[in-house]
């Protein structure tokens, strides 16, 4: 009897567990059977492990052989254990010393002539090694720089299964045509024989940011967007069509700040797994952006799928931002499904085959029409809706839904002034971006002993027990509390608006002032100066 092992990885999300891959030789008929809770793609990799081996070089062992993949309890799904499951063959048939493959992860999927090929989720299963006490990963060359950003990890790339066997067996290292789709090369991790190559390049595309200089108009709307950067609320933009609301939503990234290096993991990681990383940036380092359709599916928007659930919307615009076009043609229920994420900060999706939880934590931001014609309200007074439309179209977005938005903002027409003067001066990205860069680094000073990071995070009742507004300052928004105007939730979002207001203002606490402005950015009704007077 021939044993050998190596170990993988099975993720369910963003989130792995360690795979024991055993392989066990015997006397007998020739059969392979593969145990241990596989779907579909990772049962066919018999079939593909089997030709990768022979096409290789090393000859398929003619026995009764059974590949374990242990825990057996967890499901296994998709092809990132082919390389896992050659390499335990292989040792078990001692092609290989099976003591060198028994503390290293593998992870990649196997071509029929032997060349190795990406997998998704690369670096999720590669921090879940880390975490287990793994120090020793090979992947495939196109995944390497994405596995690198694992700190104290030694990263092994390889083009081919035969390049592989020729590290392992401490043999001449093959050389290999490179894939014509593979992505840049990453040198190896300390102790493993691939020559390192001369220099790394990881190109990084994409165009120019838009700028927010040109937007003609909007002074509000431009504030809100200010304010909503700085604290990380969430914005609804109503207006006719034409009026400016996706261009105020494309220019809201740009005012965020660069994400950190724990905040750019996270969204690697969401990424890698849902198979969306640009290519040739193993890290990104900007606050996503993701504006889907307004037919999208549930699943689509919070996750789901056949078999295991994959990453919706919500999960990819994790630390950036949402951006839903045209929210009241969106089905009712696909909006409502965002009403838990928008709290908690992570969507739990349950299937028949698993339970998948993924991070969510966005800056959303809807825009929607005044009424079907799109003309309700305006000057002309040319609006052909009747006034029940009116109302079932505004009753799409459902009053829960809607109470957990803490900027809902009116963008008027612009004016042919507006328009002609090219925005009257509006500032640029650059200028505003610089000031809710201080407003963000006066609000973590603030929570530093604490595990909040902006002021949307933060329970009510700690902004009213311990970081309180001045005395008075929330004497109108308590009225509104008794009039009806402002539910509880209402009330605590209201304080934390206010708490960005006053970081950009460079207030130590909130003023009445504060408070107003956002109240006027919260209700659209003006109290005293209000946004106007918080105006740059």
């Amino acid at each position: 009897m021939a044993f050998a092992r190596t170990c993988a990885v099975a993720l369910v999300g963003v989130e792995g567990v360690v795979v024991e891959v055993q392989a066990d030789l015997e006397p007998g008929v020739a059969a392979f059977s593969l145990v241990g809770l596989a779907d579909k793609s990772l049962t066919e990799s018999r079939d593909r492990v089997r030709a990768a081996v022979i096409n290789s070089g090393a000859q398929w062992p003619q026995k009764k052989l059974t590949v374990g993949l242990s825990p057996a309890a967890v499901p296994k799904c998709g092809s990132g254990f082919d390389l896992a499951v050659a390499c335990s063959v292989l040792a078990a048939a001692e092609r290989i010393d099976p003591q060198v493959i028994a503390d290293v992860m593998m992870i990649g999927e196997l071509g029929l002539d032997g060349r190795v090929r990406p997998v998704r989720g690369v670096l999720p299963a590669v921090l879940t090694a880390a975490d287990a006490g793994y120090r020793q990963v090979v992947v495939p060359e196109q995944a390497a720089a994405e596995a690198a950003l694992v700190p104290e990890m030694a990263v092994l790339g390889v083009r081919s299964l035969r390049q592989l066997i020729a590290v392992l067996a401490d043999e001449p290292v093959p050389e290999e045509p490179r894939d014509e789709a593979g992505g840049p090369v990453a040198a190896p991790g300390p102790g493993w024989g691939l020559p390192q190559p001369a220099g790394l390049f990881f190109p990084v595309g994409g165009e120019h940011p838009p700028d927010l200089a040109e937007v003609s108009g909007q002074r509000v709307a431009r504030r809100a967007l200010e304010v909503a950067a700085a604290g990380r609320h969430h914005l609804l933009l109503k207006g006719a069509p034409g009026a400016g609301k996706t261009m105020l939503a494309e220019r809201l990234p740009g005012l965020l700040p660069p994400l950190s290096r724990q905040e750019s993991l996270e969204v690697t990681a969401v990424h890698s797994v849902g198979g969306s990383l640009p290519p040739g940036r193993p890290l990104i380092d900007r606050p996503p952006y993701c504006a889907p359709h307004h037919s999208a599916s549930m699943a689509s928007l919070v996750g789901g799928g056949t078999g295991l659930p994959r990453p919706g919307a919500v999960s990819l615009a994790h630390h950036g931002v949402l951006f839903l076009d045209e929210a009241a043609e969106m089905s009712g229920q696909v909006l409502d499904a965002l009403r838990q994420p928008l709290e908690s900060g992570h969507v739990v999706v349950a299937r028949a085959a698993g339970v998948m939880r993924m991070p969510a934590r966005v800056l959303l931001v809807l825009a929607t029409n005044p009424c079907p014609c799109g003309r309700h309200g305006s000057p002309a007074g040319d609006c052909e809706c009747l006034p029940s439309t009116v109302r079932r179209y505004r009753a799409r977005l459902s009053g829960p839904l809607l109470d957990r938005i803490d900027l809902r903002v009116p963008v008027e027409p612009v004016s042919r002034a507006e328009l002609i003067t090219g925005g009257g001066g509006g500032e640029s990205t650059a200028v505003v971006a610089e000031r809710v860069r201080a407003a963000r680094e006066r609000s973590l000073a603030r929570y530093a002993q604490t595990p909040w990071r902006t002021n949307a995070e933060v329970p009510g009742h700690e902004l009213r027990t311990r970081w309180c507004p001045v005395p008075g300052a929330l004497a109108r928004a308590e009225q509104d509390m008794e009039r009806g105007l402002l539910t509880a939730r209402g009330l605590d979002r209201v304080l934390r608006v206010a708490w960005s207001v006053a970081d950009l203002a460079g207030h130590d606490r909130p003023t009445a002032a504060d408070v107003d402005a956002a109240l006027e950015l919260r209700t659209g009704l003006r109290r005293g100066a209000g946004v106007a007077g918080s105006l740059p």
